[in-house]
């Protein structure tokens, strides 16, 4: 039964026994047989034979034209179809043929208005309908909140100018859609793997689908032991594809009606049973909408839990002494005194969006983003038309920061979700994010080593992350373009090993494979420095050198019998004197500098050779820039 047609039409019906204030017109006077087939209209609706409710209603206007009653109840039957134009055609009908009978009809008059994104009309009806009514403060207060939101609506409209903006959804395809319900879905950083919900008879369960030549194949229970007789709610796959947590919900073992649960999938591709993920992740609230960072290290997510700024909050635990610690509350910039879910962290471990209902937007759940640096940034209403006047859900963006991801009904009234894919209004956009993935091993043994990693922006010398390869030596990390990094990998008893990386906006290579060999603290143990950076024939250190060169003091202080050879390098453009003298030169700078910080003399040696030792071609740029080199040899240990 549809309880709101019905509420609907008993409004009409009491309408018909007691409306006596309009300008001209009289239900009275409404001939018996039209009557006779609104009551039909009525019991249609009431049955939620919508098409049949109409049918009988457009009857009765045959014979009664001006039958305000029936026009109202076509319109609301339209409204609740969120056919918004016929809605409005029909309202404004009854508007124009009497006023004061239409005037209690201007807040949804509005709502339909703004239902088809017209706000600056929505606004007006609510205007006037305020002017006009005499309402109680709490009705009042009501419609005031409608006229914030249109009037937000408007603002919106004239600051950002979504009206350039093409809202061009695309449903993903019967491969992943059928006429069950998919929803809250999640995806790998290669975009290459999508994981869904999927409601069939009321039981929910976790579907798959990879992307095989840009075509989803058909979606497919995912393997393994987490699809229960149980309802496995929100979930999110980890960038690398490799873990997923998710919402278990009156599981027995939980420790209130919604917990989280963590899976990791082995090398064939099955998931392992869910465990819950503890005492200090799960309480005896609702713990749902779990999201992690790209590193891993990060579990973002939403809780009733005490302590918080409103009914549902977004927390944050950090992954800390190999446990998930204590969440921390994202505090009021995100949260309000109302509800926060469903966060998404982009790959570029920068950009939030997630939903709210207590940020000012158009009037139910809206989505936001907000952007991470030293704190969050106040966050930023994603707009008509990805907000609309109804509830938005949940929203996950690709790698490229453009192509997002999201569950609709597409505008019908009817109970059908299926998955769709937009593009980003530019303002929008998350940083598009690259990744590098590989694996850290002996170089002599040829085994896989557990080594730790950390990622540097070059610019700010600031740590990006840092985090542990698996016990296999395997890692993944995410770069978001238009930095430059400095990446060092260290192991105990090892040299450490150093990279770099520069990504513009024209990046094309979205993913590298760098697979590292690290070197046993021996004699001849030899690594170039790939982040000693010098202006061209000049000698003296960039400070962006600075971060490689504590690497090299640190691992002096902790190796006190370790004796190293500095060795500078050049191409073959210009005189070989010259390019002798330059070598030696910035790799006395080197030394120099170990010498500043704490390293005895001694224990150093400087050399120069030119460019008599090239390891590439001296015909092509990138060869020429791979001969100018910086090289550590350890000497003695």
């Amino acid at each position: 039964m549809n309880k709101l047609i019905a509420i609907l039409f008993l409004g009409i019906q009491i309408i018909l026994q007691s409306t006596t204030s309009a300008q001209w017109y009289d239900v009275g006077k409404v001939n018996k047989k039209a009557i006779a087939l609104f009551e039909k209209a009525f019991a249609e609706a009431n049955n939620n034979n919508n098409s049949n409710a109409i049918s009988y209603l457009n009857d009765a206007l045959k014979i009664e034209p001006n039958y305000l009653d029936a026009i109202q109840a076509k319109a609301s039957i339209y409204s609740l179809q969120k056919k918004y134009s016929e809605a409005i055609k029909e309202y404004e009908f009854i508007l124009a043929k009497d006023v004061v009978f239409a005037n209690e009809f201007l807040p949804t008059l509005a709502n339909a208005y703004a239902g088809a994104g017209n706000f600056e009309k929505a606004a007006e009806k609510i205007n006037l309908f305020l002017a006009t009514s005499n309402l109680s403060e709490k009705n009042k207060t009501f419609y005031l909140n409608k006229k914030a939101n249109y009037d937000f609506a408007v603002n919106y409209a004239n600051k950002y100018k979504p009206n350039n903006y093409l809202f061009n959804p695309k449903n993903l395809g019967d491969s992943i859609n059928t006429r069950d319900l998919e929803y809250l879905p999640s995806i790998t950083i290669d975009e290459n793997k999508i994981i869904f919900n999927r409601r069939v008879n009321g039981d929910e369960d976790f579907f798959e689908s990879n992307k095989i030549n840009g075509t989803w194949n058909k979606a497919t229970p995912i393997k393994g032991k987490i699809n229960t007789n149980l309802n496995e709610g929100a979930q999110n796959i980890s960038q690398d594809g490799n873990v997923l947590i998710f919402t278990g919900c009156d599981y027995p073992e939980g420790k209130g009606s919604c917990d989280l649960y963590i899976s990791y999938k082995n090398a064939d591709g099955f998931w392992s049973e869910a465990k819950n993920m503890g005492s200090l992740i799960n309480t005896d609230a609702w713990e749902t909408s779990p999201c992690l960072s790209p590193d891993k290290k990060d579990l973002y997510f939403a809780s009733t839990r005490k302590g918080g700024y409103g009914g549902s909050d977004i927390w944050v635990s950090h992954f800390e002494d190999h446990q998930w610690q204590k969440p921390e509350n994202l505090g009021p910039i995100i949260n309000t005194s109302n509800n926060e879910s469903c966060p998404f962290i982009h790959a570029d471990n920068y950009t939030l969006y997630f939903n709210s209902n207590g940020h000012l937007g158009y009037g139910l759940n809206d989505l936001f983003l907000s952007k991470k640096d030293s704190n969050w940034s106040t966050p930023l209403n994603l707009g008509y038309p990805i907000n609309t006047i109804n509830d938005e859900g949940s929203l996950i963006v690709a790698s490229n920061g453009k192509t997002a991801y999201y569950t609709s009904d597409n505008g019908a009234a009817v109970n059908k979700l299926d998955l769709y894919c937009f593009e980003l209004r530019n303002d929008l956009t998350a940083i598009k994010t690259l990744w590098v993935k590989g694996k850290v091993f002996d170089k002599k043994r040829n085994t896989g080593l557990a080594a730790e990693i950390e990622l540097y922006n070059l610019k700010e010398n600031k740590l990006v992350t840092k985090l542990n390869t698996e016990n296999d030596g395997t890692y993944f990390i995410t770069l978001p373009i238009g930095r430059d990094y400095a990446f060092e990998v260290n192991k105990n008893g090892y040299l450490f090993n150093s990279e770099n990386f520069s990504f513009n906006e024209n990046q094309t290579d979205s993913a590298q494979t760098l697979n590292i060999g690290l070197q046993p603290l021996q004699k001849g143990a030899n690594i170039i420095l790939k982040n000693i950076f010098f202006d061209t024939k000049k000698s003296e250190l960039q400070k962006n050198s600075f971060l490689e060169l504590d690497k090299v003091v640190k691992t002096m202080k902790e190796n006190p019998k370790l004796t190293i050879q500095i060795s500078g390098h050049t191409d073959n453009v210009g005189q070989s004197k010259d390019n002798l003298l330059l070598s030696n030169n910035r790799a006395k700078s080197v030394t120099n500098y170990l010498i500043k910080n704490g390293i005895l003399a001694k224990r150093l040696v400087a050399k120069g050779f030119g460019s008599t030792k090239p390891i590439d071609t001296n015909n092509t740029e990138r060869g020429k820039a791979k001969n100018r080199r910086t090289e550590l040899t350890i000497i003695s240990n």
